[in-house]
């Protein structure tokens, strides 16, 4: 059978990771200086993509998340792995 929704139910499984990583950084930027940060390497996502994916409420593409991984200097397997 299909399935294009984690076993939680969310749309991604990326979200959880990308939202301790990001409180993790230097000067714990929040969602909306987040979201400048990956509008500067290219990713037009604003604060509400950003709150929709750390919530599970939003799928992510491949290229969002190689942006995502870039800007949080981690791997995509450290966004995809439990």
């Amino acid at each position: 059978m299909y399935k294009n929704r984690a076993d939680n139910g969310l749309n991604n499984v990326c979200g959880f990771k990308v939202k301790t990583l990001r409180k993790a950084m230097p000067n714990a930027p929040s969602q909306k200086k987040f979201a400048e940060m990956l509008q500067r390497e290219g990713l037009d996502l604003d604060k509400n993509a950003v709150q929709k994916i750390e919530c599970g409420k939003r799928f992510v593409t491949d290229i969002e998340l190689k942006v995502i991984a870039k800007v949080l200097n981690v791997t995509y397997s450290e966004l995809l792995d439990d």
